[in-house]
């Protein structure tokens, strides 16, 4: 996600390559980042952070123990902090950093090419300024939704920043039955991909106006063929499935919140 930000920041303009710094612990990784994009590079967080306008933690949930202290104080009182870390709330990234102006957002992957989705919350401390700031940076990636309530988060992250891979899974499971039927895997994945493409832009033709029932319902004809499948789905608990996923998803996300160990799924 750091590198779908930075690609984002400068595909769009929002910023300058050499305006950006980019600081992990791996100097071969920030070394392709620098010839990819033509940014600047560090292994040092609070050297990174210390000359920033906006700091952007983009780190493992598991790391966030060791990567505050580093930063305990050493961010600018006007600097922005945007946070895309899962499940670490902003009270505990104002406590450890000791800054109060901080952005916490959950972007997805399809970020990466400009299509992806962000919800984000701000603490009261951020201003205006620096909220249109974070919007523009998160506008460079894709949608973005403003929530005041930072519970939200959380659901986002259950929701839309893992939506992809329960997608991505559907897709396979189609694929693969396709293939199950007799098609060779190219065609299969091609017509599961536009298939899906086609399904998603034809409900955004209807601008929100017509339930996605009522779409279903189009495309299922008594005693059809689309009837005989969606019956099946049904029977095999495919909504509770969806339904229970998805709150596995809320409640690991609420689990990364404690000192960042993950909890066993129950």
């Amino acid at each position: 996600m750091a590198e779908a930000m930075i690609a984002g920041l400068v595909r769009e303009g929002v910023a300058a390559p050499e305006a950006i710094t980019a600081a992990g612990p791996r100097q071969e990784r920030l070394d392709t980042l620098k010839a990819r994009y033509g940014i600047q590079g560090t292994t040092d967080n609070a050297a990174a952070a210390r000359q920033a306008d906006v700091v952007v933690l983009s780190i493992k949930p598991q790391v966030l123990g060791k990567v505050l202290p580093e930063l305990h104080g050493q961010i600018a009182p006007d600097a922005l902090v945007l946070s895309i870390v899962a499940g670490a709330p902003i009270a505990r990234l104002s406590e450890g950093m000791a800054h109060q102006a901080v952005v916490r957002a959950m972007p997805n992957t399809p970020a990466q090419i400009g299509m992806g989705i962000t919800v984000w919350t701000a603490s009261p401390q951020v201003t205006k300024t620096q909220r249109a700031m974070a919007r523009g940076v998160l506008a460079a990636l894709g949608e973005e939704i403003f929530m005041e309530d930072e519970v939200y988060l959380d659901m986002a992250t259950a929701l839309s920043g893992t939506g992809p891979a329960y997608v991505f899974l559907f897709m396979e499971a189609l694929v693969d039955a396709g293939v199950h039927l007799g098609f060779p895997r190219r065609v299969a994945e091609r017509l599961v991909v536009q298939t899906v493409q086609g399904a998603a832009a034809y409900y955004e033709r209807q601008q929100g106006e017509v339930h996605l029932a009522h779409l279903r319902n189009q495309v299922t004809s008594p005693g059809g063929t689309s009837a005989a499948a969606l019956y099946y789905l049904e029977k095999a608990g495919f909504r509770t499935a969806i339904s229970r996923a998805v709150w596995a998803a809320y409640e690991r996300a609420l689990s990364l919140a404690q000192n960042g160990k993950p909890q066993p799924p129950k």
